[in-house]
């Protein structure tokens, strides 16, 4: 019994020396590693509807490619008004400019001397002096009765074709007047190109138009500002853009009312044919000449004179842009250009008014009659 105790004994401290020599305790169950962590549950997408598809653009209207069209234009005439005056301005040299001064300020006996002399001169702006077998300057102002000693007022001067006749012409003894529209208005605004061109001319040469003075009108609100000082206005192809605009009566209205008694209106106009409407013809930018007539007689003047130095039989007045198909304009550009040049500029009357009485209209009324009406406006 005591050998046996003895021997339990021995096992037990071998087992525990057993133990202590491999640097631990008695084994124990190895342990479970844990499960990873399980991925996180992807998002299940939403269900979207797809998207709709564009709208068609919706075409512009008449009115907007008109509008765009007209702007586009102003763009390009903008552009060759500034290299044209770029070209006019390197064109003044100073031999140019001491002629310009010399004719200014010379004496002339007659209006036909000094209509002459500005003709030959170099001061013209190229090109012009080509429109003259056109436009004959010279008959025209001998027709109005022009005289260098006249206060001369010049309706919407344009490119200058007459102002820079006129400005040497009455530089010495008389006096020029032109109307502009606003130079500074908005850029967007055809009337503010047309006063940009004007402006930019008279500043070209203070030697040929430093004595002209500018009047600015609204060409939509006739008024001039001027009463009983003037010898003459000439108003050359300006009667169908107030026709269009409805402001004929207003305007003859205020050339009476500017005119000395017995002063005169010069008119020349494209010339419609004899049975045309007015409001339709004028939009082509021709008048009838019966109706031009009875506009200024209804607005005091008496008819003094018709010429036909302007008259030109070959201008059929059909034109597919009206009268600016024809030269200068050229609003077709190269198409059929041989044949509208072959016509040569429009043909127009040329009409002699003297102021008989004063007559004083609102604007938008006619005197006819001895009744006041509204005046028929364009379309």
């Amino acid at each position: 019994m005591k050998r046996s105790a003895t021997l339990g004994s021995l096992f037990l401290a071998f087992v525990a020396s057993a133990a202590s020599a491999c640097g631990g305790s008695p084994a124990a169950e190895p342990a479970v590693p844990e499960p990873p962590p399980a991925a996180p549950e992807a998002p299940v997408a939403s269900e979207t509807p797809a998207p709709k598809p564009a709208p068609e653009p919706t075409p512009p209207t008449p009115e907007e490619k008109k509008k765009a069209e007209q702007e586009r234009k102003l763009q390009e005439d903008r552009a060759k008004l500034e290299a044209d005056h770029k070209a006019e301005v390197a064109r003044w040299t100073p031999e140019l400019r001491a002629e310009a001064k010399a004719l200014a300020d010379k004496n002339f006996p007659t209006g036909k001397a000094a209509i002459t002399a500005a003709l030959a001169s170099k001061v013209r702006q190229p090109g012009n002096a080509d429109r003259d077998k056109y436009r004959n300057p010279l008959g025209t102002l001998e027709f109005f009765g022009f005289k260098p000693s006249m206060t001369v007022i010049e309706y919407s001067p344009g490119g200058g074709y007459y102002t820079e006749l006129l400005a040497p012409a009455l530089a010495k003894r008389g006096k020029l007047i032109v109307t502009n529209s606003d130079p500074n208005g908005p850029a967007d605004s055809r009337s503010s190109y047309y006063g940009q061109r004007v402006k930019l001319l008279l500043d070209r040469s203070p030697e040929l138009f430093g004595k002209v003075q500018t009047v600015i009108v609204d060409s939509k609100v006739p008024s001039l500002g001027i009463e009983n000082k003037a010898d003459l206005i000439v108003v050359m192809r300006e009667l169908h853009g107030m026709q269009n605009a409805g402001t004929l009566d207003a305007w003859l209205a205020e050339f009476n009312k500017a005119l000395k008694p017995g002063g005169v209106l010069g008119i020349e106009e494209h010339r419609a044919n004899r049975d045309a409407d007015p409001v339709e013809s004028a939009k082509h930018g021709y008048m009838p000449e019966t109706y031009v007539i009875e506009k200024a007689e209804a607005a005091g003047f008496k008819l003094a004179g018709m010429s036909e130095i302007n008259a030109n039989a070959k201008d059929t007045k059909d034109h597919p842009a009206g009268v600016w198909t024809l030269p200068p304009s050229f609003a077709l550009k190269d198409k059929d250009r041989d044949k509208y040049a072959s016509i040569g500029e429009s043909d127009r009357m040329t009409l002699k008014f003297v102021k008989e009485k004063k007559i004083d209209l609102k604007p938008g009324e006619a005197k006819a009659s001895g009744k006041v009406s509204p005046a028929k406006k364009a379309d």
